[in-house]
């Protein structure tokens, strides 16, 4: 399959463009330096050009915090970036695969949220995430929408690495026990990307790692499976005041995979022991 990558240099783009040419696949990845999302004319004519069979837009405005001062920027690249992708993807016939969040929610619900429950974004970078998903399913008519959660992988910050980072040098951490969310390794994402890409089963889905912890934990299993000692000190949201509210519980159920007979994602600690076992490497 001829598939093209928007944000091919990012965490999730880079193993997503590495597996597809790993099974064969034909593909182009984007980095900014080679498709500016937020230039109209620019997606249209390389996309146009290289006529795609797919595409996965992984390009994103991701700084949670910096959004909520940096509004604009985050509309310009998470909503209409994301519209100029659709409508030249559609023009070509591609199918098209956004990638989304699960902050589109509140974070209030009591049980795991499924893929048609109402959203209500509470954060900048939440709104424009999910005006892009307005405007996917508005302009593409071949869309997979794919939400997912705490994503950690091999290439740029996040959490796993910060994490390994601070317990080499300390030997106690503070850690939020009150935000509950699914850690999702990059890897496993984008084996599910390229499973949906090879269907016609189009719609909503949710897809992080099985399971679900706290960031204590998640913190907690990190230093246990990396075998650093680490006293990991539980603490609340509150004292750990930040720009952007975090969900308290944003659990996604994947009704959707079960529903259209994929296969799901491991469990989180499953991705965890793996990614470990990589960075040694």
């Amino acid at each position: 399959m001829k598939v093209l990558v928007t944000g091919a240099s990012g965490q999730l783009g880079r193993d997503v463009v590495m597996l597809l040419n790993e099974s064969g696949h034909e593909v182009k990845g984007c980095g900014r330096s080679e498709l500016d999302i937020a230039d109209q004319q620019q997606c249209e004519k390389v996309i146009g050009e290289y006529r795609p069979e797919a595409i996965i837009h992984c390009a994103a405005y991701t700084a949670v915090d910096a959004a909520e001062e940096d509004v604009d920027g985050a509309y310009c690249i998470n909503t209409s970036g994301t519209r100029n992708i659709a409508v030249a993807a559609e023009n070509v016939g591609a199918k098209f695969v956004y990638i989304s969040t699960d902050y589109v929610f509140d974070g209030q619900a009591d049980r795991p949220y499924r893929e048609y429950d109402n959203t209500s974004p509470q954060t900048v970078y939440g709104e424009s995430k999910r005006a892009g998903e307005v405007l996917t399913q508005t302009l593409s008519s071949k869309y997979f929408i794919v939400r997912t959660s705490w994503v950690y992988g091999q290439y740029g910050s996040n959490f796993v690495k910060t994490m390994l980072k601070l317990g080499a040098e300390k030997d106690s951490l503070s850690v939020v026990h009150d935000q509950i969310g699914s850690p999702t390794y990059t890897v496993d994402l984008a084996r599910f990307l390229l499973q949906l890409i090879q269907t016609e089963k189009y719609g909503i889905y949710h897809a992080s790692n099985s399971g679900h912890c706290s960031w204590h934990e998640f913190a907690q299993a990190i230093f246990q499976t990396a075998g650093l000692q680490v006293n990991v000190l539980p603490v609340t949201t509150e004292q750990f005041p930040r720009p952007a509210k975090r969900p308290a519980y944003s659990v996604m159920d994947h009704t959707a995979i079960r529903a259209n007979d994929l296969q799901d994602l491991p469990h989180w600690r499953d991705g965890l022991r793996r990614f470990l076992a990589e960075v040694k490497q």
